[in-house]
């Protein structure tokens, strides 16, 4: 492996903003008596609370930016490390939320996934396997081969994997994008009935294009210069 220490470095803080952010969202759904989010109106927060919530958001994945700059040596790496990052925390937030709050009793439970740019809506597993396809690309770009010859997919296969994941933020966003009204008031209301999960297997299979090819390079002895 390549830099293992790096990778680590980086696993270990994803974790620990894991467990702050699980604190932080404990906190706060106890204080809106809403531990389960699903239920009628699901988000009624004040609107400067909200506007905090989508700050605190932000915060976050600058966070996680942050440590993949500082753990990379070059804008591979650090993309590498960002998935890692923001795979790992991602996942332990839910292995922490549980315990502290009670809350998801199960995976299929219905989260808030995200309010960035209208609210997400999903069950949780539906994030947690998307975040386990970032932990093992990120992996992968970061730790196998060194120097400039490096696993890296062609242009086609980010494509690819991009589609998948707008396909995958349409799954999580739909209710939101065919409400009649984007008013902060309708948007904090929406109570989304059924999970598309054809569309988002489509998706997962979409943005998994790049580990498999990855996984050729492997194989094969395939590596692009970078």
């Amino acid at each position: 492996m390549n830099d293992p220490r790096r990778w680590t470095a980086v696993v270990v803080f994803a974790i620990a903003m894991a467990l702050l952010e699980a604190a932080v969202v404990t906190y706060l759904r106890t204080f809106l008596d809403r531990v389960d989010p699903y239920q009628p109106s699901p988000l009624p927060v004040p609107g400067w609370l909200m506007r905090i919530e989508i700050a605190r958001e932000a915060a976050t994945v600058i966070m996680l930016g942050a440590i993949a700059w500082l753990a990379g040596r070059n804008l591979r790496a650090r993309f590498g490390y960002f998935l890692i990052a923001f795979g790992v925390w991602d996942i332990f937030y839910y292995v922490f939320l549980a315990p502290l709050s009670g809350w998801p009793r199960s995976l299929l439970d219905w989260d808030v996934l995200f309010l960035i740019p209208l609210p997400w809506w999903g069950p949780v597993l539906a994030p947690v396997l998307i975040a386990a396809l970032m932990v093992i690309g990120g992996t992968m770009i970061t730790q196998f081969g060194k120097g400039e010859a490096a696993l890296w997919p062609g242009p086609v296969w980010w494509v690819t994997s991009l589609a998948g994941a707008l396909l995958a933020l349409y799954t999580f966003m739909a209710d939101a994008l065919h409400a009649p009204e984007w008013s902060e008031e309708a948007l904090t209301q929406i109570l989304p009935v059924a999970f598309n999960w054809p569309l988002f297997s489509l998706a997962l299979a979409l943005m998994s294009a790049p580990i498999v090819n990855m996984c050729w390079g492997l194989r094969f002895g395939v590596k692009k210069k970078i």
